[in-house]
Formats: structure tokens, C-alpha cells, sequence
């Protein structure tokens, strides 16, 4: 074997290990994206952050309205507009902010199927 052929190899290693190492980082960080992605969509973890103030399971014992067995496009809706700034709340709008349309959808479900 030349010094050529060594060189050839040893070039051809490099560069596969410069290609194959990003593709299985990319690989692996869409799949723990997807994983938390899922984990943050279902709507029990969502409807906790509903919990401290609207009541357990959305059904309020205080000052709050409760949300429990409220139509899903009457909860969405009130969501958007808390989270576009149309409609003022105390901290609605920031909380509503943190949420997709997909989590809304998903905690207006939730609460809407309550009863």
C-alpha cells in the first residue's frame, strides 16, 4: 500500500465522520423535539398551568370563572384573544402567549369535555 492510498483512506474517513456526525445529531435532536413536543401538547400537562387559578379539573371555587364544561370554540376563542391582546385579563395575556394554537385547541378540548 502507497502513501497515496493511506491518504485516500484516512481522507475518506474524516470526511465520512464530517457528514455521518451532524446527520446523527440532527437525527437525535428532532427526535427529542418531537418527544417534548408530544409531552407539552397532552392535555392533562396543559390544563395544569389552568389549575392554580380556575380550580381543579377548571371547575373554580373563587373569584375565577370556571371553565369546565365551557364549549371548546367559547374557551379558544377567549385564549386567542388573550393571547393576540384583544381582550385584557391580569395575566391571561402573558399565559395565553405561551401557548401554540395547537395547546389551545387542546386545552379547550380538555375543558369543554369536562362536565
Amino acid at each position: 500500500m502507497g502513501h497515496g492510498e493511506t491518504f485516500d483512506a484516512d481522507w475518506e474517513f474524516e470526511m465520512s465522520k464530517r457528514l455521518v456526525l451532524p446527520i446523527l445529531t440532527a437525527t437525535a435532536l428532532l427526535a427529542l423535539s418531537a418527544a417534548a413536543k408530544a409531552d407539552m401538547a397532552s392535555p392533562t400537562v396543559l390544563a395544569n398551568t389552568c389549575f392554580s387559578c380556575h380550580g381543579n379539573e377548571g371547575n373554580s371555587v373563587g373569584a375565577m370563572p370556571s371553565i369546565k364544561g365551557k364549549p371548546a370554540q367559547y374557551i379558544s376563542a377567549m385564549l386567542e384573544a388573550f393571547r393576540s391582546g384583544a381582550k385584557k385579563g391580569t395575566v391571561m395575556n402573558r399565559i395565553a402567549k405561551g401557548f401554540t394554537s395547537e395547546e389551545i385547541q387542546t386545552l379547550s378540548k380538555y375543558f369543554a369535555g369536562k362536565k
